[in-house]
């Protein structure tokens, strides 16, 4: 029976890779690699330096297909996300059937954690239900954005009694959730942190973790939401592309 791989490879450095994953990415037979397009080619190099590195047979195949865009005009965010979904099930389901064998292994490589803001597991789910191709899969975590973010700035997460929250740049824009004094926030492309409009509040931000374009930033919000605004516009209009994590974290009182 065919078998599929969702391997979390780490926040973008190489050493951030698990020896379970290693293990896993030596059973590998086919790697399928989603072209993110020029811009993020970064993205597809990271993924077969890992493959380089870590691999001790390098008989296995790498198969790259152009990832499908997503509209990002439509009107309904959640609408334009199901449909992507749907495009990248029939992307992957032709892929798996034409590409592996009945007997091999194939894999998807994970950017961070396949549990956190990933569609992988979703779509992987999409093919099983349609039931037109049969294969088992075994998910493989690896380390997140969020937890080198926090490792990075030597913050530990958790305070003692309290509880953490994790959203996006689209949620914090309807504010600040009420009695959560730590709040990490993830796919913010439009800095809704400008949005936050308190003295007591802290934030630990960081772009690019564990690459050699690593950038970070920290200290109270009002002063450095400018500052943090604009080295995010210029790392993307540097390099195309830009991932950035942060924690904002209410200072106790």
């Amino acid at each position: 029976m065919r078998k599929i791989f969702v391997i979390g490879i780490g926040a973008g450095n190489p050493d951030y890779v698990t020896i379970q994953a290693i293990n896993a990415l030596n059973e590998v037979d086919v790697f399928f690699i989603m072209d993110k397009g020029q811009e993020k080619e970064d993205l597809v190099r990271l993924r077969k330096e890992i493959c380089e590195r870590y691999i001790k047979d390098k008989a296995y195949r790498t198969i790259e297909a152009p990832d499908p865009p997503r509209d990002r005009t439509a009107s309904s965010y959640e609408a334009a996300v199901r449909e992507w979904h749907e495009q990248r099930a029939a992307l992957y389901e032709r892929l798996i059937g034409e590409q592996l064998g009945e007997d091999e292994c194939g894999a998807f490589l994970v950017w961070g954690d396949p549990s956190l803001y990933d569609s992988t597991l979703r779509i992987i789910d999409q093919i099983i239900q349609r039931g037109s191709l049969t294969f088992a899969y075994e998910v493989i975590p690896g380390i997140s954005a969020i937890q080198a973010l926090a490792a990075k700035h030597k913050v530990a997460l958790n305070r003692i009694g309290r509880s953490i929250h994790i959203t996006t740049g689209r949620k914090l824009a309807e504010g600040l959730p009420d009695n959560i004094d730590d709040v990490v926030v993830m796919l913010d492309a439009d800095c809704s942190f400008k949005t936050i409009d308190k003295s007591e509040i802290d934030i630990y931000w960081g772009a690019y973790i564990g690459t050699d374009d690593e950038i970070l930033a920290a200290g109270n919000l009002r002063e450095r939401r400018e500052d943090i605004e604009r080295m995010r516009a210029e790392a993307k209009a540097r390099k195309g592309w830009v991932m950035d994590t942060y924690l904002l974290r209410k200072r106790d009182a």
